[in-house]
C-alpha cells in the first residue's frame, strides 16, 4: 500500500512538472522562436557600393512602422528585384552592406519585421508573412522595378516567410538559404517531451506549400547546421514545385553562411541567370565576386 501511494506520488509530481514546463514553453515561444531583443543594427551606416541606398520606412496595413533598406542600381531601371526575409535574430542592415556582392544589377528590399531593429508591433507568422506579402507588392510599384522580375530569398525563419509569400505572389525566383520543413516539426525534435503541437501558435509549416511554388527554387545549406539538421531540409525539398539545385556551401555553418563569399556568389549567379542580365551587368557581378567576404555575424 505504502509503495502503490508513493508511486502515485512521484507520478503526481512528474504530472506537475511537465505540465509546468510545458505551460512554460507556451508562454516564451515567442522569445524562444523570434528573440528580436537583440537584435540592434548590425552596421551603423547601411550603404551599398553597388546601388543608391536609402532607408525606408513603409506602413503595415494596420498602420504599423516597419523599417528598413530600398536598394536601387546606378543605372535607369525599370530593374530586376529582390526582397529578402532574415532568420531569427536577425537585423538587415547587413543586407545593404552586402546588396554589391550578393544582387548586383538588382533593386533590393530588405526590412526588419515587427519587433527587430527599428520596426514597430510584435513578432508573429501572420504578421511577418501578411506584412511580406504587402512589402512585395509595395517593391512591385516602384517605377524603377520590374514587376514581373522579381525574387524572394529567405534566410531560416525568413525561409518560411518567403515560401508562404511566394506561394501567393508571382515570384520570378525564389532562394532559400538554410530551410526546413516546419518550424513545428523542429520543435517537436527539441522538446520531445511537450506536446508541442497544441501550445505552438507559430509553425510556419513550409512543407505544406512547397508543392504550390511555380519559380525556380535554389536551396543552400550550411555544411554544419545543428539548428537545421539537414533531414529536415530534405523533407521541404521533396515537396518543392520546382528545385533549380539544391547545395551544401562548404566551410559554413548555420550563423556564417549568408556572409561567406561563396554564399553571395552563388545566389548572385543564381540570380543574374535567371534574370537574364545584359552582359554588362554579368561583368558587374563577376567583379563582384572577386570582392573579399563580408565577416561573419552571429545572429542566426
Amino acid at each position: 500500500m505504502k509503495h502503490t501511494k508513493k508511486v502515485a506520488g512521484l507520478a503526481g509530481i512528474a504530472s506537475v512538472l511537465w505540465v509546468g514546463l510545458t505551460a512554460a514553453v507556451a508562454a516564451s515561444q515567442k522569445r524562444l522562436l523570434f528573440n528580436p531583443l537583440g537584435s540592434k543594427r548590425e552596421v551603423l551606416r547601411p550603404y551599398s557600393s553597388g546601388h543608391r541606398t536609402r532607408p525606408v520606412v513603409i506602413r503595415a496595413k494596420d498602420g504599423t512602422r516597419l523599417s528598413g533598406w530600398l536598394m536601387t542600381p546606378p543605372v535607369h531601371g525599370p530593374h530586376p528585384a529582390v526582397i529578402y526575409f532574415g532568420g531569427r535574430s536577425e537585423e538587415v542592415s547587413w543586407v545593404a552592406r552586402d546588396a554589391g556582392k550578393l544582387f548586383p544589377g538588382m533593386a533590393v528590399l530588405a526590412v526588419n519585421y515587427r519587433g527587430y531593429g527599428d520596426s514597430h508591433g510584435d513578432p508573429a507568422e501572420t504578421h511577418f508573412v501578411d506584412d511580406g506579402r504587402m512589402l512585395y507588392d509595395w517593391l512591385a510599384e516602384r517605377h524603377h522595378v520590374d514587376p514581373k522580375r522579381i525574387a524572394v530569398v529567405g534566410r531560416s525563419l525568413g525561409s518560411g516567410v518567403a515560401v508562404q509569400v511566394a506561394m501567393e505572389r508571382d515570384a520570378h525566383a525564389i532562394v532559400l538559404i538554410t530551410p526546413y520543413d516546419s518550424i513545428l516539426a523542429i520543435a517537436k525534435r527539441k522538446f520531445k517531451a511537450i506536446p508541442v503541437e497544441y501550445v505552438l501558435r507559430h509553425r510556419f509549416e513550409s512543407v505544406k506549400y512547397a508543392h504550390h511554388l511555380k519559380a525556380p527554387t535554389y536551396v543552400l545549406r550550411a555544411e554544419q547546421d545543428d539548428v537545421v539538421p539537414h533531414s529536415h531540409t530534405d523533407l521541404l525539398v521533396e515537396k518543392l514545385g520546382q528545385l533549380h539545385a539544391d547545395e551544401i556551401v562548404p566551410d559554413s555553418d548555420h550563423l556564417n553562411i549568408p556572409y561567406l563569399a561563396s554564399t553571395q556568389q552563388r545566389i548572385a549567379g543564381f540570380l543574374a541567370q535567371r534574370f537574364d542580365l545584359p552582359q554588362a551587368e554579368a561583368g558587374t557581378i563577376a567583379a563582384a565576386n572577386a570582392g573579399a567576404s563580408a565577416p561573419a555575424s552571429p545572429n542566426p
